[in-house]
C-alpha cells in the first residue's frame, strides 16, 4: 500500500516515515501543503495522512483540493487541535478520520488500516482469497491453514493483489502503488516479486491463484478462465 504523509514537523515526518516503511508501506512524505498537493495530482494513493497546521496550505486545504478533483482517496487527518468545531470541520469536508497528537503509534496504524479496508468495502481486517487469508492487523498470512513467511514488500504486493482480487492490475500500477518515489532499483522488479510470491503461494499447490495476464499484468483470483 503506498501512502503520502503530509507533515510539517520534521522529527515526526522522519519518525512516522520510518515507522511506516517498517510496516511494510511504501511512503512519499512532504512537509507542506503545495507539496502535497503535488503529490496528489501525479500519483494514486491507498490513503493519505495529513496534518492540519501546515505552511503554503493547511491540510483542509489540501483536502478541499483532493475532493474537488473528484478523487475518494482515504484521508486521515493528524493535528494537536483537539476541538470538535476542528473535527467536525475536518470530517465535513471529506475526512475518513481524525487522529489527535500525541498519539501511539499502534492506534495509527489500527485506522490506517480501517480507511483503507473502507475504501476498499472490507468490513473485516481479513483478506481471503479461497484458502488464502491475510490477517491485516496481526500481519500473518496462511494458505489452507498453514503459516506463509513474507518479506515487508511481498506483504504488502499481496495485499494489494487481494484487496483488487479478480481484477488485472498492470505492472504500471503495482509499482506506483508499492514502490516510492525514492525507489531505484530494476525496471523488472514487479516480476521479480511476483516470482517471489508464487513460490510462497502458489509452490506446490494443486489451485493457483496468482495468473499472468499476457499483454496486461497479473491478477489473483480463483482459477485461471479456458
Amino acid at each position: 500500500m503506498r501512502l503520502l504523509l503530509a507533515e510539517d514537523e520534521r522529527d515526526l515526518n522522519r519518525i512516522i516515515t520510518k515507522k511506516l516503511t517498517s510496516e511494510g508501506y511504501s511512503v512519499d512524505s512532504c512537509q507542506d501543503g503545495e507539496e502535497a498537493m503535488d503529490y496528489l495530482s501525479c500519483t494514486e494513493y491507498d490513503a493519505v495522512i495529513l496534518d492540519v497546521m501546515m505552511p503554503k496550505a493547511d491540510g483542509f486545504t489540501v483536502l478541499r483540493s483532493l475532493r474537488n478533483a473528484g478523487k475518494a482517496t482515504p484521508v486521515l487527518f493528524l493535528t494537536a487541535r483537539d476541538s470538535i468545531q476542528d473535527r467536525v470541520k475536518g470530517l465535513d469536508n471529506g475526512a475518513n478520520d481524525y487522529l489527535v497528537k500525541p498519539f501511539a503509534f499502534d492506534e495509527l496504524l489500527a485506522r490506517i488500516r480501517a480507511i483503507i479496508r473502507t475504501a476498499h468495502g472490507n468490513a473485516r481486517n481479513e483478506l481471503i482469497v479461497g484458502d488464502l487469508v491475510m490477517d491485516c492487523g496481526a500481519s500473518r498470512v496462511t494458505r489452507g491453514g498453514v503459516e506463509i513467511t513474507l518479506s515487508a514488500k511481498e506483504y504488502a504486493l499481496l495485499e494489494y493483489l487481494m484487496h483488487n482480487a479478480g481484477l488485472v492490475l498492470s505492472r504500471e500500477k503495482i509499482e506506483n502503488h508499492i514502490w516510492n518515489y525514492d525507489y531505484e532499483g530494476g525496471t523488472n522488479v514487479v516480476d521479480v516479486y511476483i516470482s517471489y510470491l508464487r513460490r510462497k503461494i502458489d509452490g506446490g499447490q494443486r489451485q493457483k491463484l496468482i495468473h499472468t495476464v499476457r499483454g496486461h499484468g497479473y491478477v489473483l483470483r480463483m482459477d485461471h478462465p479456458n
